[in-house]
């Protein structure tokens, strides 16, 4: 009887398991906190990211909360369709109360108000993403707290305020993306030797860049538009893994070390800003774009520069004779952009009746020669031919 009953057990056991698949109940904490920072927010017109959102139901099957147990470990509000309307309201101060979340991400919306100082107690955050809403205030100094943060993307929001250097003292950082808000204050140093992206153009940032401020591990760097100044070129010789470099519209002041073109960097944007002295590559330069205009820059250009496939060095002060090497490759349509206006260049050698390929744009203008060849210039390059000659002298080509 005994052993028939065990039987009867284990049967209903399996038709149990079969019919009805386990699953864990959501922790009433966590199920209390998506109640709240449910209510804070709502959907955009056209979009039905909430319909899903029952709480008659098991949370962990809503759309954006993933729970791993009884525990919610990743939530992403919005739908992740390119172009969906996205949400509106504040983040909850609730969102601290997720204990498990490590990543915590809001679609393009219209999502406004502070971060919650919350978000400083989820101790296994690894990834937030808050890019293009409307979150102001500043960026929370307790933030520094989360040791296991990985990626920090708060891009295209209303913030205020410096970088916390709590932020840059985080060991894991590898994405920091804090572009395009209304950051003020120096750049902190960044302690991650992780750290591949950090992208803060379109800020407010100002002061000059420690030359140990950030690590040799940077791929990506960004810190176009904004105050900065002083030299860098201790700093860039560091960074020889970069692939992409935009120091434009700042104030940094300096040469710029040759061994910087020898990166292997697709673009390297280092436009108006106050550099000065020579550029003097080691090799031929391999970068296909090449933005060194409205700068200071001095001496003769070199022919290592004829390698390049965009090269912009108009607004500068580079005397002597343009290299013969630039002038062929430009003839074989090698060089699609060759921008030498506003310099003091003396000459270059081209036959008057040579044509321009279709595919390449040259521009001589304003400089200490009439140009040989017709060629149109941006509009921006003005409607004088040449310098005065005043200006040509060897002082006037240093100073001027």
């Amino acid at each position: 009887m005994r052993r028939m009953l065990l039987l009867a057990v284990a049967h209903l056991l399996c038709f149990l398991q079969w019919s009805f698949p386990a699953f864990a109940i959501l922790d009433p904490v966590d199920f209390l906190a998506l109640q709240t920072i449910r209510r804070g927010l709502d959907d955009l017109p056209g979009s039905d990211f909430f319909s899903s959102w029952d709480f008659t139901s098991e949370p962990c099957n809503f759309a954006g909360v993933y729970c791993d147990g009884d525990k919610v470990i990743a939530l992403n509000l919005g739908e992740p369709t390119a172009g969906s309307p996205g949400l509106t309201g504040r983040i909850d101060p609730a969102i601290g109360r997720l204990s498990a979340l490590a990543e915590f991400t809001v679609i393009p919306g219209r999502i406004f108000g502070v971060l919650p100082d919350s978000m400083s107690q989820l101790a296994n955050l690894r990834f937030v993403g808050i890019s293009k809403n409307f979150i102001s205030g500043q960026i929370p100094a307790n933030l520094g707290k989360l040791r296991g943060l990985q990626t920090l993307d708060l891009s295209y929001n209303q913030l205020t305020g410096s970088i916390p250097w709590s932020i840059g003292a985080l060991p894991a950082l590898s994405n920091v993306i804090l572009c395009h808000n209304r950051l003020s204050g120096p750049v902190p140093t960044f302690a991650s030797q992780t750290l591949t992206r950090l992208d803060l153009k379109h800020n407010n940032l100002s002061g000059p860049l420690n030359p140990a401020s950030l690590p040799p591990s940077l791929e990506y760097l960004s810190l176009s538009w904004n105050l900065l100044d002083g030299p860098v070129d201790q700093l860039l010789s560091r960074l020889n893994r970069l692939n992409y470099l935009d120091l434009s519209l700042n104030r940094f002041t300096g040469g710029i070390p040759g061994c910087l073109f020898s990166f292997p960097i697709s673009s390297l944007q280092l436009q108006r800003n106050s550099f000065s002295g020579p550029i003097q590559p080691g090799d031929q330069v391999a970068i296909p774009t090449v933005d060194l205009s409205y700068n200071r820059l001095s001496g003769q250009i070199s022919p290592m520069l004829s390698t390049v496939q965009n090269l912009y060095l108009n607004n500068n002060r580079f005397t002597g004779q343009v290299p013969v090497s630039l002038v062929d490759r430009l003839l074989a349509a090698n060089i699609q952009t060759l921008y030498l206006q506003h310099n003091f260049l003396s000459g270059i050698e081209i036959d008057p009746t040579a044509e321009i390929p279709v595919s390449s744009s040259l521009c001589l203008q304003y400089n200490c020669m009439v140009p040989p060849v017709h060629a149109p210039c941006p509009w921006k390059a003005g409607l004088q031919v040449t310098r005065p000659a005043a200006q040509c002298t060897h002082s006037a080509g240093v100073k001027g």
